[in-house]
């Protein structure tokens, strides 16, 4: 007869990824409602149309304005306010992401030897993934 693995309480790792995967969830949608509004109060009304609008709420980039009717760019949209909003949002999108894979593989790979390694792979994928991210919006 087997004893039954009693689930470890307090701080785990499953603990704090299950609680950072809703509140991320929720911190997307507060990012690009407050992301949205901002664009709307700097002029998106009469500047950008839907797809631009769209773009620049969820990927705040400067180059996503380019063609739109704005007549400066650089005058309100290109600035280090926005280039921390992006960096937030894909921090929380990324991250989210990539936990939603690592839960995935916890369920589904049973291999004791496997599993390790695929949670390295992922968090060198999201580590790799939130550099280049960083690197393009610093860049842009």
């Amino acid at each position: 007869m087997r004893s039954r693995n009693v689930p470890q309480l307090g701080w785990t790792l499953e603990y704090i990824m299950w609680v950072f995967t809703r509140l991320s969830g929720l911190a997307m949608l507060l990012l690009a409602a407050f992301g949205m509004t901002a664009a709307f109060i700097m002029g998106a009304r009469t500047q950008m149309d839907l797809p631009t609008l769209m773009r620049w709420t969820f990927f705040p980039n400067p180059n996503h304005v380019i063609n739109s009717d704005i007549p400066d760019v650089t005058a309100g949209w290109a600035n280090a306010f926005w280039q921390i909003m992006q960096m937030l949002l894909i921090f929380f999108g990324v991250t989210h992401g990539f936990n939603g894979l690592r839960v995935v593989i916890e369920d589904y790979v049973d291999h004791s030897f496997l599993r390790p390694m695929l949670r390295g792979l992922i968090f060198l994928l999201w580590l790799f993934s939130i550099i280049v991210a960083i690197y393009v919006i610093l860049a842009s």
